[in-house]
């Protein structure tokens, strides 16, 4: 077991398996929370779904937003 007087040794290696483990889960929900076209034509899809935007217009941006 850990020796009295070694605490901070344990105390240490939490702390850096804490820290990988952390970085690994912000790089993981930053990758894929990240906003790109596809994201933004779902964005369109949902205005167009709740009536804010008509068909034409739509159309027209989903069109500018794929070149």
């Amino acid at each position: 077991m850990i020796a009295v007087g070694h605490w901070y040794v344990f105390v240490v290696f939490l702390l850096f398996w804490g820290g990988v483990i952390a970085l690994i889960l912000w790089a993981i929900r930053r990758a894929t929370s990240s906003r790109g076209p596809d994201s933004a034509i779902q964005i369109l899809q949902e205005r167009f779904a709740r009536g804010e935007i008509d068909q034409q217009e739509f159309e027209q941006r989903k069109s500018a937003l794929r070149r």
